[in-house]
């Protein structure tokens, strides 16, 4: 398995993005996926009752962590009442909860709450983002949309030069994570499956981890458990060499 990283700095509609602020912003600005721009604004104005008076965020949604992070998280896409109103990724819901508590008992995380984008909020050694950047109706991004955000993860992979540890969150980021990262074929996907990259003489060792999704229908259910979640951080610190939290 080889890694294979094109590099999208360029692109005719997404302009220069040299920067990680660069391409949180094209994320923010971009319009190309009609059905899923006219999901996110019709959410944000349909509120749940429980938001009324927030001011939903309606929009693609960045990136978020360190930029000198070791250990990359890719999650799907923002959810409707979460992060597309919030305007940071796995925040405001309860997908967020679980996994932010995870990531802070683990030593990721300065705190547990992901509730707003100005709560103090900070990652360490972790950068948190999806393959997809709008929230998707019924939570199923086509594969079309999918490819068509794909410049954007490329180019966060690019930027974030320290990381070698990728925690896929669930089979639709686990897919994603294995074609950006050039793995051919692709292992089952499995929680707690690692997947060793294959590298070149001078590169360091890469991994992908293999998570079930932080859903409520998994987390609720008991599918994916704290345990289950914090054994794979804390499997990633140790892949990624850094000290035990």
């Amino acid at each position: 398995m080889t890694v294979v990283v094109k590099d999208p700095s360029e692109s005719a509609t997404l302009g220069v993005m040299d920067s990680l602020s660069s391409v949180a912003q094209a994320i923010s600005e971009c319009r190309q996926c009609e059905r899923l721009v006219q999901w996110r604004e019709k959410i944000s104005l349909e509120k749940r009752a429980a938001f009324i008076d927030d001011e939903y965020w309606g929009r693609g949604v960045p990136g978020f962590g360190d930029p000198s992070a070791k250990v990359m998280v890719i999650g799907l896409a923002p959810a409707a009442h979460g992060a597309n109103r919030t305007g940071r990724v796995f925040t405001g819901d309860r997908s967020g909860d679980f996994l932010f508590a995870s990531m802070h008992r683990t030593g990721f995380a300065n705190q547990s709450l992901a509730r707003r984008i100005d709560d103090g909020l900070q990652l360490s050694d972790a950068y948190v983002t999806a393959a997809v950047r709008c929230a998707p109706p019924a939570n199923k991004p086509t594969p079309v949309e999918r490819d068509t955000c794909r410049p954007f993860i490329e180019r966060e992979l690019s930027l974030l030069t320290e990381a070698t540890v990728f925690v896929a969150l669930g089979q639709f980021g686990y897919q994603v994570a294995c074609s950006i990262l050039g793995v051919r074929p692709r292992p089952r996907f499995g929680h707690g499956v690692v997947v060793p990259l294959e590298k070149q003489e001078s590169d360091a060792n890469k991994y992908i981890i293999c998570s079930f999704h932080p859903s409520q229908q998994n987390t609720f259910t008991g599918r994916l458990t704290e345990v289950m979640l914090d054994d794979v951080f804390i499997k990633a610190r140790e892949l990624a060499g850094l000290e035990p939290f």
